[in-house]
């Protein structure tokens, strides 16, 4: 039997982020929970990294954790789940969650953690602490109610009832829904955009769009000395790509 892990890769600019334990739908076992603040730490130190992308392997994103767990202490379980999430939405450079089949409880506590979710039609998502008496975690339920707003966070954390793509799609959940099939091609496609644009102005666009309110003057001095501006109005100019270098 494979072993649950997490698996990674970088081709061309993106890494990849894989949960891999396809004997329980992809469950985060609390040693996975451990080991990905550690490897996002390892791939934001990368420079070659330009772009995450976090996906399950095979049919599903990532189930949860995985229940046999629980009967670990409630508050060391959730505490290895909120610095997971909380090391993912930290990443420094655009993160984008792809996600089929099932994303439940810790599964989409993960990808709400991420800058972006597709989806492929037939995915599933839910948040599923009311079946199990498990209070959510404070800053989980916050980054819920900003990405969904306040009626469709209570919706999902107060019944556990799973959602189809069409109701994900209609509240914010995710940002993109593709036919069966073609999930991985958008993917590809989409994070080849990414890496070709301003790190300089996708990192402050991240920092703002997180709260961050104490770092205009910081942001304009990155800009004012990165050449990213110059270079970027030459490229249209000249009708090229532009070619940014600007480091996170």
């Amino acid at each position: 039997m494979e072993q649950p892990e997490l698996e990674h890769s970088v081709t061309d600019g993106v890494a990849t982020v894989v949960i891999s334990n396809p004997a329980k739908r992809n469950a985060m076992t609390a040693g996975m929970w451990r080991a990905l603040p550690e490897l996002l730490a390892s791939l934001a130190a990368d420079r070659s990294v330009r772009a995450l992308v976090l996906t399950g392997a095979g049919a599903s994103f990532c189930a949860g954790a995985d229940i046999s767990a629980l009967r670990e202490p409630d508050d060391e379980q959730q505490s290895l789940a909120v610095r997971a999430e909380e090391a993912l939405a930290g990443f420094p450079k655009p993160t984008l969650a792809a996600v089929r089949g099932h994303c439940v409880g810790g599964g989409s506590q993960l990808a709400a953690a991420c800058d972006l979710r597709f989806a492929e039609e037939g995915a599933l998502f839910g948040i599923t602490p009311a079946k199990l008496g498990i209070v959510y975690p404070s800053s989980s339920t916050r980054r819920l109610v900003s990405l969904v707003g306040p009626s469709a966070a209570k919706y999902l954390l107060f019944s556990g009832e799973l959602i189809d793509t069409e109701r994900a799609l209609r509240t914010g959940l995710v940002d993109e829904v593709l036919p069966v099939g073609e999930l991985d091609k958008r993917v590809a496609e989409f994070t080849r955009v990414l890496v070709s644009r301003s790190r300089l102005t996708q990192a402050a666009a991240k920092e703002f769009a997180a709260g961050r309110t104490d770092r205009d003057a910081y942001w304009a001095g990155q800009a004012r000395g990165s050449g990213e501006r110059e270079e970027g109005v030459a490229a249209f100019l000249e009708r090229r790509a532009p070619r940014f270098t600007y480091e996170v």
